[in-house]
Order: C-alpha cells, then sequence, then structure tokens
C-alpha cells in the first residue's frame, strides 16, 4: 500500500462516525416547541412568541398557546427555529477525502478529452451514496438537514456529469426527492469539446436528437447507449430539471435558447454573471444557486462577478439559492455565511432564509415534504442561540422527523478526548491518546 492511502485508511478508521440516525426506528411520539421565533419560510414569514406541535414525525400545528398531552415539551426562550436548512451541491456521502481517489464517487471519468468522450447520463451517484459517511454528522450538528447530491462535480469525462437526487442527511439511504441531471458549460469544460464553446451546445443539441430518436443508436456518430438515451429522455420536454454549471452571461443566454427549444427545465449553479441577465432569468422561471463570496475573476468566466450578485437577481424576481464554490462537501456546514453574506450585501434577510430552505426544496421537487415550517411538513428542525445567518450564532438542536439527533460528530468526541489528556494525571486527566 502506498503512504496516501495507507494514511486515508488510517484517517478513515480514526474517524469512523458512530452517530448516524436509525431511519428504521419510529419517530418520536411527539413534540412541543413553544415560545419560539418560527421562521417558517412560508407566505407566513416570522411568528413571534409561536409554537410547533409535532405529531408522528410531521409538524401538525403551528401557532401560538398550543396545548398537548403526552408530548416531549421543549421551552424555546424566544430562539430562533427554523427549517433544517440545505447545505448545497455536494458529495456529502460519496466524497470523503478530497485528495483520495478511492473515497470519491463524484464523477464518472471514462474519457478525459473530445475524442473520447463518453456520454453517459443514466450514470447515477446516489447509488454510491453512503449514509454513514464521516461528514454528514459534522454537517447536521451545525444545522444542515438536506443536500443536493451532484454529480460530475469534478467534470469527469463528459459536459454531462450524469444523475443525482436530494438526500436527507437523517440517515435515510434513499433519495427523499426526483432525479436531477448535471450538465456542466464553459470554460471548465471546452477542452472536452475540441477547446469550442460552440461545439458544447452543437453537442448538446445532438445529444437531444438521439434522445428523441432522431439519430440511429448504431451510427458512428452516436454517443449515448441506450440506457443513456432513456434517461435524457426523462429530462426533456418539461420533464424533470437539469442542473447547469454556468457563470458567463453570454452562456447563460445561450442556456436560456436551448433549454427554450428543447423544452427543458433547468436551474443554475455558479452564475457569477448571472445577475446581467436577471429580468430574462426571472421571466423564465429559472432558479439560481450562487456563491455569494465570488467577488473576483477566478477565471474569465467570471469578469463581472460581485458581492450583490445575489441581491441583484432577487430584485428581479429570480429565486436564489446557494451553494459553494470549492470543497462543498467538507464545508456544507458553511453554506449558512454564505446566505449572511448575501443578505450583507443587500439581499433581504426573509430571502436568504428562503434561499437555504424553501427555494432548494422547491426546486429540486421536495418542497412537500421539507424545507418549510407548515402543517403536514416532515419535522425537521433546528433550534438556534441567534439570528442562523450570523456565524457567532450556533445551532442548539436539530430534530428529523421530531427527534433529536445528538449533538456531536466524532470530530467533538476527538477534540473533547485530546483536550482532556491536556490535564494533569494528577488532576484527573488521562495519559496521551486514551480515551478510557
Amino acid at each position: 500500500m502506498t503512504g496516501k492511502l495507507v494514511f486515508a485508511v488510517v484517517l478513515a478508521f480514526c474517524l469512523l462516525p458512530v452517530f448516524a440516525q436509525d431511519p428504521g426506528s419510529n419517530p418520536g411520539q411527539g413534540l412541543l416547541i413553544r415560545n419560539a421565533t418560527v421562521h417558517t419560510a412560508t407566505d407566513r414569514g416570522t411568528l413571534r412568541n409561536a409554537d410547533v406541535l409535532v405529531r408522528g414525525g410531521r409538524i401538525a400545528r403551528v401557532g401560538s398557546g398550543l396545548v398537548a398531552d403526552g408530548v416531549q415539551t421543549i421551552d424555546a426562550q424566544g430562539k430562533p427555529l427554523t427549517p433544517a436548512l440545505f447545505g448545497g451541491i455536494t458529495g456529502l456521502g460519496i466524497e470523503e477525502v478530497s485528495a483520495e481517489d478511492t473515497t470519491n464517487d463524484t464523477a464518472l471519468a471514462l474519457g478525459m478529452d473530445a475524442k473520447h468522450m463518453v456520454v453517459r447520463p443514466e450514470f447515477d451517484v446516489t447509488l454510491g451514496y453512503n449514509p454513514e459517511s464521516v461528514l454528514i454528522p459534522v454537517s447536521t450538528i451545525e444545522g444542515i438537514g438536506f443536500t443536493l447530491l451532484g454529480a460530475g462535480s469534478n467534470a469527469g469525462g463528459s459536459i454531462i456529469g450524469g444523475q443525482g437526487a436530494v438526500m436527507r442527511l437523517d440517515g435515510d439511504p434513499e433519495p427523499t426527492g426526483p432525479k436531477l441531471l448535471f450538465v456542466q458549460i464553459g470554460a471548465r469544460t471546452a477542452e472536452l469539446t475540441g477547446n469550442a464553446r460552440a461545439a458544447q451546445w452543437m453537442l448538446l443539441d445532438q445529444l437531444v436528437d438521439e434522445a428523441r430518436g432522431r439519430i440511429a443508436a448504431d451510427s458512428h456518430a452516436a454517443l449515448l447507449t441506450p440506457a443513456g438515451r432513456a434517461a435524457l429522455a426523462r429530462y426533456l420536454d418539461g420533464n424533470g430539471r437539469i442542473v447547469v454549471g454556468v457563470h458567463r452571461a453570454a452562456d447563460i443566454r445561450q442556456l436560456l435558447r436551448w433549454a427554450k427549444k428543447h423544452g427543458v427545465s433547468i436551474a443554475i449553479s455558479g452564475g457569477a454573471e448571472a445577475w446581467k441577465l436577471a429580468p430574462q432569468l426571472a421571466a423564465a422561471k429559472v432558479p439560481v444557486f450562487v456563491d455569494p463570496l465570488a467577488n473576483l475573476p477566478a477565471s474569465f468566466d467570471q469578469i463581472g462577478a460581485t458581492l450583490e450578485n445575489a441581491a441583484r437577481l432577487r430584485a428581479a424576481g429570480v429565486e436564489v439559492g446557494f451553494t459553494q464554490s470549492g470543497d462543498a462537501s467538507h464545508n456544507a456546514r458553511k453554506v449558512r455565511q454564505l446566505a449572511g453574506n448575501a443578505v450583507a450585501n443587500g439581499l433581504p434577510w426573509e430571502d436568504g432564509l428562503a434561499g437555504l430552505t424553501r427555494v432548494p426544496a422547491e426546486a429540486f421537487g421536495v418542497a412537500d415534504r421539507i424545507g418549510t415550517i407548515a402543517p403536514g411538513m416532515r419535522a425537521d428542525l433546528a433550534l438556534w442561540s441567534g439570528d442562523p445567518l450570523d456565524i457567532a450564532n450556533v445551532a442548539e438542536q436539530v430534530w428529523f422527523d421530531g427527534r433529536a439527533i445528538p449533538m456531536r460528530s466524532r470530530q467533538t468526541e476527538l477534540r473533547d478526548r485530546y483536550l482532556r489528556t491536556l490535564t494533569p494525571a494528577s488532576e484527573g486527566g488521562l495519559p496521551r491518546a486514551y480515551s478510557h
């Protein structure tokens, strides 16, 4: 074994998660959270001194002065209560150590250049999801309740990364919503299409023709397998949603034309220059998931990046959500910092919260289950020490289906263990590296 692989194995062993939720256990008999500042993420907005009653794992009532017998009662003392938050488009559960390929299942790389590009839209990353991932408790104890598993987040060997879906981080191994297809457009994948952006649209048009049966499956020019044709066909004519990674305004303009031409429902991930086309995006009802910290021209596709991106988009009527650039899987818990920065740069606070709750739930097909605090919704909730968009505050308790999760992860256990060993043995401390 190489030193790198040995290190990864040892790290995985040391950080083995022990706090995953058990999806097979029954929801709590009942829960009443009283006297909270309830941020519903619905048209009801924020309710002061309000109560939330949970029965059978779902929200039964939201109001004031609620009374219920035989349920656990918690006094929130006026603190904020929100839906459990969206962690962004990540590889949570399909990525452990970014630098160790054997622990990274986010992308399919069967071909790495245009001549050998293999397009496999049938590739489904949810099949590799591990609900006992080390990274999940690190996120859930900080208020993150669901994520969208992104396919081909490292571009892989195709402009079509494959399919992903929303996963609740409660230990359930199955997706909680419909599948979504991931496509990457722009400079990042131009090398896969002959180093020409225009060729990306040419190939996407060809793929649609194949899915519609306009190009014979046995044609020498065909790029899709039979399973790939069937998979792609499910996203045409308004069925399903395609999540497109794109930044440059010129590319977004072509994307809107392409989506209209083929009757495709799209969402944008990234969109550093999306504000330049805000009215068009609003008219087409395209949600945009931005990184509000993008403020510098990290590439020629992002020359127009601005901290006011989210605020400008929302002012034009675009539904705005949040996701991270870079190592999103290991930093999902920081997504509320993104929302806070968007608010600091002009986005209304309620829209900042919506971008972490209602907006992703609606965009990715799970709004009938999660993302808001309303009767009938799953009781995935987070109680905060203060404003959840201010990183000075923390999640004091998180619930899935009304069940309180242990507010600790393997990382907090290791922290406590090694802090304890700093105390001299004469004062009750333990020898280094021993926990009991």
